[in-house]
C-alpha cells in the first residue's frame, strides 16, 4: 500500500485552507452540522452495517452505535465549535529587543493532523470540525469496526466542502487496516502532528512507533 499520493493531496489542501477566513470556516461548519441532521437516515443505515458485524455484548457496541438523538448532539457540538473564537492569528507573546527589533509570536495552523481512533464514529465529525476551525487539514484513521459509519460521515462532509468549492482532501479517511496506520506513523514530511484517540494500548502503540 502506498498512500503518498493521498498524503500529498491532503498537504496541498492544507495550504489552500490559509485562504479561508473565519467567517467562511464557520459557514462550512454550520452547513456540516445541518447536513449531519439532514442525512441522518443515510448515516444510520451505514452505521447499522457496522453494528451487524459486532456482537451486542461487545463493550464497543454502544460506542459504535449512532442514533438520531446522538447525531443531533453531534450537530449541536459542531455549531458550538463554529461559535468559538478563531485560534488562528492570535498574538501570544510580543516584545522589543534591546536593538529595537520587534518580535511577535503568533498562532498558526499545524498543517496536516493525523488522528488514529477506534470504534467511535462521532470522532470523525469532532476531529473535522476542530481541525477546520483551527485551519488544519486532517487524515482520519478509524478502526475497522466503524468503517461503514466513518465513510458515510466523510461522504457527507465532502458533499458540503464541494458546495463551498473547498478541496475535499481537506479531510481524508484512510483504509481501516493496520498497514495504513503504519504508513501514517511514517508519513514524515507530510503529516505535522499525530493524535491517538483511544485507550492506553493505542496510545502506547503510537508513542512507540
Amino acid at each position: 500500500m502506498d498512500l503518498k499520493k493521498t498524503f500529498s493531496a491532503v498537504q496541498y489542501a492544507s495550504r489552500k485552507l490559509l485562504a479561508l477566513n473565519d467567517e467562511k470556516i464557520n459557514q462550512i461548519l454550520l452547513a456540516v452540522a445541518d447536513a449531519a441532521e439532514e442525512r441522518t437516515e443515510f448515516i444510520l443505515a451505514e452505521n447499522r452495517k457496522d453494528l451487524e458485524r459486532m456482537d451486542i455484548s461487545n463493550p464497543k457496541y454502544d460506542r459504535l452505535k449512532l442514533t438520531a438523538e446522538r447525531l443531533k448532539g453531534i450537530a449541536d457540538d459542531i455549531r458550538k465549535v463554529a461559535k468559538l473564537p478563531s485560534p488562528i492569528g492570535r498574538v501570544q507573546k510580543q516584545g522589543v529587543m534591546p536593538n529595537g527589533l520587534k518580535i511577535k509570536r503568533i498562532s498558526v495552523p499545524f498543517g496536516v493532523i493525523g488522528i488514529i481512533y477506534e470504534a467511535r464514529p462521532n470522532v470523525s465529525f469532532d476531529v473535522f470540525s476542530l481541525c477546520l476551525k483551527s485551519g488544519n487539514a486532517c487524515l482520519l484513521k478509524g478502526g475497522s469496526d466503524a468503517d461503514f459509519s466513518n465513510r458515510a460521515i466523510v461522504h457527507v462532509i465532502h458533499s458540503v466542502l464541494e458546495k463551498f468549492h473547498v478541496d475535499t482532501h481537506t479531510v481524508e479517511l484512510l483504509p481501516a487496516d493496520r498497514e495504513a496506520t503504519t504508513e501514517l506513523l511514517n508519513a514524515i514530511g507530510y503529516v505535522d502532528l499525530i493524535i491517538p484517540r483511544g485507550g492506553k494500548q493505542l496510545i502506547d502503540f503510537v508513542r512507540h512507533n
